[in-house]
């Protein structure tokens, strides 16, 4: 009797980023990725109680799909909310039914773009820009997180929340790690230093919208009905249920 054999179809996903922001000796820097088609086990992950307790049941279900030998918290934020994305299409298709102020909407997600992408701000396999800050003419240097910034900063700031309960530092935390040099200073001490006692409220939102264009990303907004505005298109644990055949306990 002939064995039956079974493969599990896959798809090259590409990268918002090109790969432009990893070492070149890094598989991420050939700007794709190759995924699997989501099976039951992936939807066992999805109904993992503990993965959704923690939050990281969506991080483990995109680990369980990619092919490629790389390290998912090596990968930047635009890139790994692409990889969700594709993720979605390969486990339930393309259409994404979602409620958005009392209206029902269908995005195809194979519609969805990359962000415009100005190459000429990247050094290949260098994570780090520049930018001077507009009020205090002040020259730093940034990176784009990766997810092992975010869990750094995740778990900096529960730190803070022990302490003081009311502490509200995402914001100056999350500088804290994004910028790597200021006046070409790279001391860390001096970098917290300058965004706690220096950094002008004016200088953080200039960075903070410089680094919105350079960001690789996919675009996740859709105009509503009647509106000249784009809004961020709703992705939580129900991004993956498209059929309401699940629900998590009260």
């Amino acid at each position: 009797m002939s064995e039956n054999k079974f493969t599990t179809p896959t798809e090259i996903i590409e990268l918002p980023s090109q790969g432009l922001v990893y070492p070149e000796s890094s598989p991420l820097s050939s700007g794709k990725i190759e995924m699997k088609y989501m099976t039951a086990r992936e939807e066992d992950i999805l109904t993992n109680q503990n993965y959704i307790s923690k939050g990281i049941v969506l991080d483990e279900l995109v680990k369980s799909l990619i092919i490629s030998d790389i390290d998912y918290e090596d990968l930047i934020i635009g890139d790994k909310n692409a990889i969700l994305v594709a993720a979605r299409i390969l486990g339930y298709g393309k259409d994404y039914k979602f409620n958005w102020g009392g209206e029902e909407y269908n995005i195809d997600l194979t519609s969805i773009k990359d962000k415009p992408l100005n190459t000429t701000l990247f050094k290949k396999g260098v994570n780090e820009f520049s930018f001077t800050l507009p009020a205090t003419n002040i020259d730093i240097t940034f990176k784009l997180l990766t997810g092992k910034e975010e869990k750094k900063i995740n778990a900096e700031l529960e730190g803070l929340k022990k302490i003081n309960k009311n502490s509200s530092a995402e914001l100056s935390t999350r500088l804290k790690y994004i910028i790597t040099s200021i006046n070409g200073d790279r001391d860390t001490k001096s970098i917290r230093e300058f965004v706690d006692n220096i950094f002008l409220a004016r200088d953080s939102r200039a960075l903070r919208e410089y680094i919105k264009e350079v960001q690789p990303d996919v675009d996740l907004t859709f105009f509503p009905d009647g509106s000249n505005e784009k809004v961020s298109i709703p992705i939580g644990l129900n991004f993956f249920w498209p059929d309401a055949w699940y629900s998590t306990p009260s």
